[in-house]
């Protein structure tokens, strides 16, 4: 695929996970240079950083407090040497247990909450001050949300949530006033369904769990990382996607809903 990425920075938060790496992985075979984000797995975004030396650059944030958002977009224009072209959002909770509302405790939907959509609404706003401060005519968003936020998903109603208020509110709000600081930015939104992530390996391995997930998918398969990574590339593509924004791209073998077990 050759997106037009050689030499353009970008972010990828969250990249120390299965689906951030494998989002760098592509940036990085397109030529682009990178900044990878991690929270706590330092190993897995060093490696990352390892592959394109003066490339790619580990920095560590936590996404959920403002000071530190702001200080990884001025470590990254130093270890870049320019501004960001675009980011993706990626960075995020899923907690495996399954926890209906009515058993959710306060402190796990604040949890989940500051995790997967406060962390969006901060990095997005630090990336669009960037723009406000050294405007350009091109910019490109990508959320990582979810099909939960298409459809729901019992037991994780605080993960569904704060993913349909990225996919929704958050991204049809960004892409109606990116352009207002660079005129042809864009903005656009990935909804995976399961994919074959580490973080997902304990669930998909419970039995039923898979032929549940698959139930309404044509295509009786579990989604891939580099999926997801080849759709974020083609998004952040202004030669491949340069008149598309506000778009919710589900990738997911065609799912058309959930099959809902009765209690």
């Amino acid at each position: 695929m050759n997106a037009d990425l050689a030499d353009r920075n970008y972010l990828v938060t969250g990249a120390s996970g299965g689906i951030g790496s494998a989002i760098v992985r592509a940036l990085l075979d397109e030529g682009a240079r990178v900044v990878a984000h991690f929270h706590s797995n330092e190993s897995a975004a060093a490696a990352l950083a390892d592959l394109a030396p003066g490339r790619c650059h580990a920095l560590r944030a936590d996404l959920r407090e403002a000071e530190q958002v702001e200080r990884l977009f001025s470590a990254s224009r130093e270890a870049l040497g320019g501004d960001f072209d675009g980011i993706v959002v990626n960075a995020g909770i899923w907690i495996e247990r399954d926890t209906p509302i009515v058993e959710m405790s306060l402190e796990q939907w604040n949890r989940t909450l500051a995790s997967d959509l406060t962390s969006a609404f901060l990095t997005c706003r630090a990336f669009l001050r960037q723009l406000a401060e050294n405007p350009r005519g091109r910019a490109a968003i990508v959320l990582i949300g979810s099909t939960a936020a298409l459809f729901g998903e019992a037991g994780h109603g605080d993960y569904a949530s704060a993913k349909a208020a990225m996919v929704y509110g958050l991204s049809r709000t960004l892409k109606n006033e990116i352009v207002r600081l660079a005129p042809l930015g864009r903005v656009n939104t990935i909804a995976p369904g399961w994919v074959a992530t580490p973080m997902a390996a304990a669930a998909l391995e419970t039995p039923g769990v898979l032929e549940r997930a698959t139930a309404t998918m044509p295509l009786k398969k579990v989604a891939e990382s580099e999926d997801i990574a080849a759709a974020a590339t083609f998004l952040l593509s202004d030669r491949l996607a340069g008149h598309i924004s506000g778009a919710i791209l589900p990738i997911a073998g065609g799912m058309e809903g959930r099959i809902q077990e009765r209690g």
